[in-house]
């Protein structure tokens, strides 16, 4: 192994990281969280995905119209797949008109029976005026029927996470195995902000015109809050009122999830009292991009004697305030690295320590592959790889 090479990039790292390696560091207390009047709520940090607050928040309770951003988001992702068009004419079925039309008493867009709607109003009229019936027609337009489009549902947020959901409609109405969790739906509100802000826009508009009808967005936080831009509200009698919101403050974001409180005024009241929390007593900073180099790692039996070395996710931490300063950094290299490598093996680790305490491990990857050397090169490696195990 190169060691001055690698003692340079460790110098690096800490220097980075905003401590001496030996600095001793001491935590810095932060008042309790609020105590919120919902049934449960989490607060998440976005950058990061760390929960910073939750209480109750993988307990199974009805999400009510929360359900609409998966169906939203698995509607932006067929967007960007290619598989449907948002200027795409989508057919309004007696379906999608019975089931979430003004006749059933729930939101609605009030879109015509054997009428047509492109898939961008449909969408706007998901996310803004949480309309059951452009729920249900996405749904039908997208995997052929509501059921089928539950089975994507599902299985979306298998992949995503989310333990402790399972849909059975597109719109949130009632049943006794569609539930969620304030912690699910923080996990699904993330994944929407993070991987498509274009569509993400949508969450902020505060009201929407189709056929000559407005309506406004229930999200009371976009008129009282000018840093919140999302996401969306829910209310059944079973679920009470709920609310899945976001803001971000001097470059950070804040997620939080608020299940089942009493009234449209305490979900948005409660929602603010976690944001506030959050923005005051934390902070959130990137130290390295994924697959930045981080070091190079000596490599034996190969074409090259290196290989370049960095993470496959982004190292971002999220601490009380002040925090940040404090921590401690160490990087270990595999000293016995072997030709062939792939891109993406593992060749070492990344340990973050607060004191005593590890507050983040991460796994340094092959950030190229290195092929086997010729016959001598390996020849040559394997003698002084016989002496070297001998003395180390």
């Amino acid at each position: 192994m190169n060691i001055s090479r690698f003692a340079r990039c460790l110098s690096l790292f800490t220097l980075l990281l905003g401590a001496p390696l030996t600095q001793a560091a001491q935590d810095t207390a932060i008042p309790s969280p609020p105590q919120l009047a919902a049934k449960s709520y989490v607060l998440l940090d976005a950058a990061s995905g760390k929960v910073l607050v939750e209480n109750n928040g993988d307990q199974r309770l009805p999400p009510a119209s929360l359900t609409k951003l998966m169906t939203a988001y698995i509607a932006t992702l067929e967007i960007r797949k290619g598989k449907i068009g948002e200027q795409d004419m989508v057919p309004v079925s007696e379906h999608a008109w019975r089931t979430g039309g003004a006749a059933s008493g729930g939101s609605t867009m009030f879109l015509p029976l054997n009428s047509q709607a492109s898939v961008d109003d449909l969408l706007h009229g998901v996310i803004i005026q949480s309309g059951n019936d452009a729920s249900i027609a996405l749904a039908e337009y997208i995997a052929g029927s509501e059921d089928a489009f539950a089975d994507m549902m599902n299985e979306t947020a298998e992949r995503l996470g989310m333990k402790n959901s399972h849909f059975m409609n597109a719109t949130g109405l009632p049943h006794p195995e569609h539930y969620s969790s304030a912690h699910d739906m923080a996990i699904l509100a993330r994944a929407i902000i993070n991987e498509d802000k274009e569509h993400y826009a949508i969450y902020s508009q505060k009201e929407f015109h189709w056929n000559n009808i407005k309506q406004g967005n229930r999200n009371l936080l976009l008129w009282r809050d000018s840093t919140v831009d999302g996401l969306k509200t829910g209310h059944t009698e079973e679920a009470g009122y709920c609310l899945v919101a976001s803001a971000v403050r001097e470059g950070a974001r804040m997620i939080t999830s608020v299940f089942g409180t009493d009234s449209e005024k305490v979900r948005a009241a409660e929602t603010q009292k976690l944001l506030t929390y959050g923005f005051r007593f934390f902070e959130t900073q990137t130290f390295y991009k994924q697959g930045e180099e981080l070091a190079q790692a000596q490599v034996w039996k190969g074409i090259t004697r290196q290989v370049k070395a960095g993470l496959a996710q982004d190292l971002t931490m999220t601490l009380p305030k002040g925090q940040v300063k404090k921590l401690q950094a160490s990087m270990v290299l595999e000293p016995q690295l072997q030709a062939p490598l792939k891109q993406g093996d593992v060749i070492g680790k990344v340990e973050v320590k607060l004191g005593e305490e590890v507050l983040h491990t991460a796994d340094l990857i092959a950030l190229e592959a290195v092929e086997e050397g010729g016959f001598f090169r390996r020849l040559w490696d394997s003698i002084r790889l016989f002496f070297y195990g001998l003395f180390n």
